[in-house]
């Protein structure tokens, strides 16, 4: 121990930054085998995480790209660098940053790490292209929580630098656990994400958004841990849901029985295509990591939506039964003409049952009985830009125009003109959404309201979504806040969803 602290004195001292560096290295590795036989193994176990931090700062400013397993100079002195455990989705050469120096601006400042041994860093490497599984990751690369430690050369071999998995890889038990940053990692990866932007552009018909429609895994797959699905209200993205994300992968409990699940969508399209969309995604998802279809993961599936993300989980949620195509055409499903492809797109689009294996769904100021909102002027504004180019709604004006009589008459001009969107199925009088307000999770998922309630707001509501639009009945639980429409934000409700998390691992339902 008395070396170690002597080799990080000489370190202080030395303004030559090679020469420095094989003092850091030299307290690492002194520190690290003080630690395992020393008494005062806490002391050991700081000095080694300090001079290691110093030797890695200094290599990582050189570069941050390219590590490698084998012999690599770091900050100047000859190392050999070894991966322990690491997700397997980390391909190629490596970036690694320190976790401390990532902002926690998108977490509001809430950082969720343990100091044990080690130091914390994240891990980056672009996404995998040779299986399936690899269209769930994000398009901006895989990002993982490491932590890296120096052990000492064993006879005329080289330090060991490793770079670990903290849940997955050892150490010496006289080390104790090692430290971790969980929430660095989404935040790195959220700096290179352009979805804000997108998730506008895609309200008013980008591309973009399209291209990148799917389930995303921010963590890599348990076959054993349930997801929580996150789907994201109209013009925004996933991104929405970070302080909601870092609060599940900062609690211990939830850590061992959820992974985090987001949904991107393009959120011009009708509420009803939408839902049937989001239902393709997941499947997609489950072929991909499932294809036996017999992980326990399938079963007790949480739902949390946002605004219409709110509406389309309850969708996902319910039994459509016949109410739908009731509403929206006068002849059974059986007696549609057109293409095969055509009907079959209006049949999965109005005819449909819950989804399989979810069991509760969080429900976060959505406008279950519709918004003024999309009626005022802004509504109608929006209601001209938002994109109506879904080709669901081409195979509707197939429909209408081939077999008009089958559309009811309230609905077919919309249908011939392809004059449905987000924004109009939003709407309080929309024939379809009206009858849509009855379908209602089916009997067995636990489901739960958030809502806002500004001070002062007529009606009441968040300014975008009345109170009355957004609570529902039978709900295990309502909380009612002094909050707007961007309620995600708020502590108390990133709080509740929280509880609701804890209480389904402690009841495991």
């Amino acid at each position: 121990m008395a070396a170690a602290r002597t080799s990080a004195l000489r370190a202080e001292r030395l303004s030559d930054g090679v020469a420095a560096n094989r003092q850091w290295l030299a307290c690492a590795e002194k520190a690290y085998a003080a630690a395992v036989v020393d008494d005062d193994r806490a002391r050991a176990v700081a000095l080694a995480n300090r001079c290691t931090d110093h030797l890695l700062h200094a290599a990582l400013r050189e570069s941050r790209r390219g590590w490698m397993e084998g012999r690599r100079h770091v900050g100047g002195v000859e190392m050999q660098v070894v991966f322990r455990g690491i997700s397997p989705n980390l391909q190629h050469a490596l970036e690694l940053s320190r976790a401390a120096d990532v902002s926690m601006a998108i977490y509001d400042g809430k950082r969720h790490a343990s100091i044990g041994f080690g130091v914390p860093l994240v891990a980056m490497s672009p996404r995998c292209d040779d299986r399936p599984a690899c269209a769930l990751l994000p398009v901006e690369g895989v990002f993982r929580a490491v932590t890296a430690w120096v052990e000492p050369a064993v006879g005329d071999g080289l330090p060991v630098l490793v770079v670990a998995d903290p849940e997955n890889a050892s150490v010496p038990a006289a080390l104790g656990a090692l430290s971790v940053d969980r929430s660095a990692a989404y935040a790195l990866g959220a700096r290179a994400s352009a979805l804000n932007r997108q998730g506008v552009w895609g309200l008013l018909g980008g591309k973009k958004v399209g291209h990148r429609a799917g389930v995303y895994l921010l963590e890599d797959y348990d076959p054993n841990r349930r997801p929580v699905v996150m789907i994201h209200g109209l013009g925004s993205s996933p991104l929405i849901w970070a302080k909601t994300s870092n609060a599940i992968w900062g609690d211990p409990l939830l850590r061992r029985n959820f992974q985090v699940w987001h949904v991107v969508y393009q959120t011009n399209a009708p509420l009803l295509i939408t839902r049937r969309r989001v239902q393709t995604y997941l499947d997609a998802a489950w072929r991909a990591l499932d294809p036996e279809g017999d992980d326990p993961a399938r079963q007790g599936m949480v739902l949390v939506g946002h605004s219409m993300g709110g509406v389309v989980a309850r969708l996902l949620s319910a039994d459509s039964g016949e109410v739908l195509w009731s509403a929206a055409f006068k002849v059974p499903p059986d007696s549609l003409q057109g293409a095969p492809a055509d009907r079959d797109v209006i049949r999965e689009t109005f005819l449909f049952s819950h989804y399989p294996g979810v069991d509760r769904a969080i429900f976060l100021a959505a406008p279950h009985h519709g918004s003024p909102a999309a009626d005022g002027w802004l509504g109608r504004v929006m209601n001209r830009l938002v994109g109506r180019r879904a080709p669901e709604l081409k195979a509707l004006a197939r429909l209408a125009q081939a077999q008009p009589g089958a559309v009811r008459e309230e609905l077919r001009a919309s249908y011939l003109q392809s004059r449905l969107n987000s924004i109009a199925t939003l709407r309080v009088a929309q024939p379809v959404r009206r009858v849509g307000e009855s379908l209602m999770p089916r009997p067995g998922v636990s489901y739960h309201t958030i809502a806002g309630n500004l001070t002062g707001e007529q009606p009441p509501g968040d300014g975008a979504v009345p109170l009355d639009s957004a609570l529902l009945p039978a709900a295990a639980s309502t909380l009612v806040i002094d909050a707007d429409h961007y309620l995600y934000q708020r502590d108390e409700v990133v709080d509740e969803v929280v509880r609701i998390l804890r209480q389904a691992a402690v009841t495991g339902r």
